[in-house]
């Protein structure tokens, strides 16, 4: 296979252009569960800058709707992205030789849509430069707020936004970027793959009897990672 070069800022915004449509469907639903949960527009707005996290931002009007203390906020904010810890980890090897200000915006950005992208682009072995990365992030962060602020804004006329579907729009978005990294694995190594397949739907199952979702999830990767690893130095 050819090795491409994603190299421009550019080339990373338009890389990120068939997501946007996911982080608008989903960033107007939260907008509006925040509004409808009783945010302002700029409680709203300061969420999704500082925060950033489709998944939690959900989890954390839900909270605030039924007056959960803010430690108890924090602390499931924090297993709920712990996520993000592994995805940062899996792409650092390839922006080692940057700046160390450089990967902390890389990491900080990072999402699971980005990290979809980036990861679909890496496993086709082709090479990304930070500048791309930045593009591709930058993107599907302002994207994000915009759409979430449009969505506190609509939240006085949308009572309900499951009445309208959005909430599946996150679903969609992972499915297709699910299959955008698995396809090309599975050609490659497909035993392998579907081994760690297995192990994280098997393992996943058993642990969401005895552990909360969040923790199932983070164990059940983790699980994964290790067998993938482990075969991999067979």
């Amino acid at each position: 296979m050819e090795e491409k070069e994603y190299i421009t800022f550019k080339e990373g915004v338009i890389a990120c252009v068939p997501t946007i449509l996911g982080y608008v469907g989903i960033g107007i639903a939260a907008g509006v569960v925040g509004k409808n949960v009783g945010l302002s527009i700029l409680e709203i707005a300061l969420m999704s800058i500082l925060v950033y996290a489709g998944g939690a931002q959900f989890i954390i009007c839900g909270m605030l709707a039924i007056h959960s203390p803010i430690s108890a906020i924090v602390f499931t904010t924090f297993l709920v992205n712990l996520r993000h810890f592994l995805m940062g980890m899996s792409v650092a090897p390839h922006f080692k030789k940057e700046p160390l200000i450089t990967t902390i915006g890389i990491g900080t950005l990072l999402t699971d849509e980005s990290y979809g992208v980036l990861m679909t682009v890496l496993t086709n072995e082709h090479r990304v430069s930070s500048a791309w990365t930045h593009g591709l992030n930058i993107t599907a962060y302002l994207a994000w707020i915009v759409s979430t602020i449009a969505g506190g804004v609509l939240g006085t006329w949308i009572p309900d936004p499951y009445i309208l579907g959005l909430d599946f729009a996150l679903v969609a978005m992972f499915a297709g970027l699910f299959i955008l990294q698995v396809d090309i694995p599975i050609k490659k190594q497909t035993k392998e793959t579907l081994i760690v397949l297995g192990t994280v739907c098997v393992s996943l199952y058993c642990f969401m009897g005895f552990f909360s979702p969040e923790l199932s999830v983070l164990f059940a990767t983790l699980l994964g990672c290790t067998v993938g690893m482990v075969n991999h130095h067979e």
